[in-house]
């Protein structure tokens, strides 16, 4: 790994970074990875994801030159969506990605149930600032 950064908001890596590992961008390109497919193709494929939010994403991977939008002059017109060459660069890196969380997945999902099971910060807070119960013995 890289040594320590600084992720300035301004920073272009970062703007880029954000827009590409995003909720929906990785699993865009994946989809995309073996082929051109069209927008409810897209959709279809991934599940919650809004027309809207689909919509944007594609703009934005479009702009960053990762996807091509084509028109299919046909009747109604159609539009599908490919992988650039600059957008499959990004299958290695994203595969590597994949591996990691399959992985473990079973040592994040251990953590998670640790993490899980502990009071939270109120409950702490709480129980360290509650006053210790009163004992009333017999006279």
């Amino acid at each position: 790994m890289v040594g320590p950064q600084r992720f300035s908001s301004e920073c272009p890596s970062r703007q880029l970074f954000d827009q590409i590992a995003d909720k929906w961008s990785m699993m865009v390109l994946a989809i995309l990875e073996p082929g051109p497919l069209r927008f409810n193709a897209i959709r279809r494929q991934i599940e919650g994801v809004t027309q809207k939010a689909l919509t944007q994403c594609l703009r934005r991977l479009e702009r960053n030159g990762l996807v091509e939008r084509r028109v299919i002059p046909l009747s109604p017109v159609a539009v599908e969506y490919e992988l650039t060459e600059l957008g499959q660069s990004l299958g290695k890196p994203f595969s590597v990605l994949y591996n990691w969380t399959v992985e473990n997945l079973a040592a994040v999902n251990l953590a998670r149930s640790c993490f899980d099971q502990r009071p939270n910060e109120a409950e702490r807070a709480a129980n360290r600032l509650a006053p210790e119960p009163i004992e009333r013995g017999g006279h």
